[in-house]
């Protein structure tokens, strides 16, 4: 690698000697530092204005450099310009109006609706047995009937429950048919249970006194819904784990996060509906861009049934 200019090369050895970098991260500021002067068209150092940073970061990007690639590469020139414009009297940071342009969101990994019924209809396996298998198939169709984060489905309460000692934050209503939950902000909102998720988490309640739900000590554990092995309320892990192991056995072609029965709830739900305001009360999203992620998902599908059902969609134009 080429020999960086004398202020570059300074600014590195004071990361080294008096910050402690290791050499990784001094390997990397070195490459990122360099970018500075290749990409910068000879222009001295003392000389960049901020709209050399902007053209050389246009450049970067023409190049295929991802944005957030670009946005670790400024922070790195903001850093040297930061230590080193005071020392050599510039009149200001260069870098500091700078921002990498924005990362596209990514979608969304959702099922299919084929998939997530034969993950839930157990495609090829016997039914639940167990507590356990029980326990399993109530969290899962929870996920998917009612778009919980991961959080929220194992902070679920039996129902609600307050005393002295303990408040229960998230519950069920099976009456009503609804879960009561706290989510992002502590702001707290009923979703819909499903006839199939009422089912199971019936069937589950019959069996939970079976992993010590009824023989537990602390309050915690005596109020949660879902339980452990070991009689305590279940950790995010294992629910990873076992949506991950049910989703191998069922024999889907995909990893399948407790997140991925979210994203399939609110997919499926707007192909249906399209109803994005409704999507976004039941996911408990604070604004509506955050739901508006899933309209995306669905253009493929929406493009179809415009073709199908719009009069002039499939029209060809008239012979002349």
């Amino acid at each position: 690698m080429d020999a960086l200019p004398q202020p570059l090369m300074q600014w590195l050895e004071m990361l080294r000697s008096q910050r402690r970098y290791s050499t990784h991260t001094l390997a990397a500021y070195r490459r990122d530092l360099s970018l500075l002067c290749t990409s910068t068209e000879g222009v001295e150092l003392e000389r960049l204005s901020e709209g050399h940073i902007r053209q050389a970061v246009a450049r970067l990007h023409a190049a295929g450099q991802h944005p957030r690639s670009l946005a670790r590469i400024l922070s790195a020139w903001r850093g040297f310009y930061a230590w080193w414009a005071p020392r050599a009297g510039l009149p200001g940071n260069p870098v500091v109006g700078v921002r990498a342009p924005k990362a596209g969101r990514p979608l969304p990994k959702a099922l299919s609706v084929d998939q997530t019924q034969s993950l839930l209809d157990r495609s090829g396996l016997p039914p639940p047995e167990t507590a356990v298998q029980w326990r399993d198939q109530a969290m899962f169709e929870v996920l998917y009937s009612s778009g919980l984060r991961l959080a929220e489905l194992v902070s679920l309460d039996v129902h609600h429950h307050q005393d002295a000692n303990y408040s229960s934050q998230s519950w069920l209503d099976l009456e009503v048919g609804e879960a009561i939950v706290l989510g992002k902000g502590g702001k707290r909102r009923s979703v819909p249970l499903g006839r199939k998720a009422v089912e199971a988490l019936k069937q589950w309640l019959e069996r939970r006194h079976e992993l010590g739900g009824g023989s537990a000590t602390d309050a915690d554990s005596r109020a949660a819904l879902f339980l452990g092995v070991r009689g305590a309320r279940i950790s995010p892990r294992i629910v990873q784990k076992q949506l991950s192991e049910l989703a191998r056995r069922a024999g889907l072609p995909v990893h399948v996060h407790p997140h991925s029965l979210r994203h399939s709830f609110a997919s499926h739900l707007l192909q249906s509906a399209q109803d994005l305001r409704a999507v976004q009360e039941l996911l408990g999203h604070a604004n509506i861009s955050t739901t508006q992620i899933y309209t995306r998902l669905d253009f493929q599908h929406l493009a179809q049934v415009y073709d199908k059902a719009h009069p002039r969609a499939a029209r060809k134009p008239d012979k002349a």
